[in-house]
């Protein structure tokens, strides 16, 4: 073979491997922007390019804006167990905003709610005519969510084994302003000669205006040397627990609470004697305490954002959360229809 006969042929050679390497190249082009399924996929700078456009848009629609400040709510010492159950558990998906929930009862959280200094108040019983004007002089529009259903519940001591159920004319003797009932033989011949010891929520509760008006027909709650007042409800625990020959009253919760130191005692309203309980309260046969809950939500405040935030999870949550601490939630739809109230 000749020189250059033998140059052609490495040439020749040369130029078949060189095709070859710039196929593969090819092909492995071709398999990068291919992902099998007829769809083209993204060179790495242009997923670099796009990827930077995504972020900004997340950044710009799609964060989370974490809220934070605080709410202050105060009212209804039968309503706290609410509130303070929802504004817990409010507070794990929001932790940088401080709900804070007082007990001055219904009247006293009427007062400052009205005056401007509450974003919420708790209330056992319907705001009042004066409340109202209060509230609309002083330009403090609101919206009232009903919440929940009680049974103010009457209570003796668990030692007690005479009284086996009251009627609503025997509670009118024994709480009515001016009774001269002092025993529990003045109530009930058989019963022992006994001083009645009573415990009473204080003038500013709602549980209060509830039983003079519901059972007292609003001829007021004596007010002697016989009864104590307390907004504190578990003061009200105490002390009948701690005398054979007390009484007291206060919502089912407290009573379910504390079943294990209280008897609860059945009223009989007329249609005999029934005690409170879920079913009974629900249904409406625990006659006349079966009772509404509320809380009154200032509308002003609600353009801040945890306030209407709260708000809203309070009115969608509030069921489930009343039948844990004891309370009888309303129907599904009526949850819906209150939760309109805050649009």
């Amino acid at each position: 073979m000749s020189k250059n006969k033998g140059f052609k042929s490495l040439l020749m050679v040369m130029m078949i491997a060189l095709l070859f390497i710039t196929a593969a190249c090819g092909n492995k082009a071709e398999d990068s922007t291919s992902n099998g399924s007829g769809d083209t996929e993204q060179t790495s700078d242009d997923q670099s390019a796009d990827t930077g456009e995504d972020e900004e848009a997340v950044d710009d629609e799609d964060v989370t804006v974490e809220m934070s400040g605080q709410i202050e709510i105060d009212g209804s010492s039968t309503v706290y167990p609410l509130t303070e159950a929802a504004a817990e558990e409010f507070g794990k998906f929001n932790p940088d905003v401080r709900v804070t929930v007082g007990v001055s009862g219904t009247g006293g959280g009427f007062k400052r709610f009205c005056s401007g200094e509450l974003a919420i108040a708790d209330a056992s019983r319907p705001i009042k005519d004066e409340e109202a004007k209060a509230c609309t002089d002083n330009g403090i529009e609101y919206s009232d969510l009903t919440i929940a259903y009680d049974g103010l519940s009457l209570v003796v001591s668990k030692d007690n084994d005479f009284i086996d159920h009251l009627t609503v004319e025997e509670l009118n003797k024994i709480f009515t302003t001016g009774s001269t009932v002092k025993t529990w033989a003045d109530v009930r011949a058989g019963w022992p000669a006994e001083k009645i010891v009573m415990y009473s929520p204080g003038a500013e509760s709602g549980t209060y205006d509830y039983f003079n008006e519901a059972i007292l027909e609003k001829k007021g709650i004596r007010n002697d040397t016989q009864i104590s007042f307390s907004e504190d409800d578990n003061t009200l625990v105490q002390g009948v627990e701690g005398s054979k020959y007390a009484i007291g009253y206060f919502g089912f919760a407290y009573y379910e609470e504390n079943a294990d130191k209280l008897k609860v005692v059945p009223i009989d309203a007329g249609k005999g004697a029934i005690a409170p309980s879920v079913e009974t309260i629900k249904d409406g046969t625990y006659a006349p305490l079966s009772r509404p809950l509320f809380i009154y939500v200032n509308k002003a405040e609600m353009s801040r954002p945890e306030v209407y935030a709260f708000a809203d999870y309070y009115i969608n949550n509030i069921g489930s959360l009343a039948s844990e601490v004891g309370y009888v939630p309303l129907p599904d739809d009526k949850y819906s229809e209150e939760a309109t109230k805050l649009h």
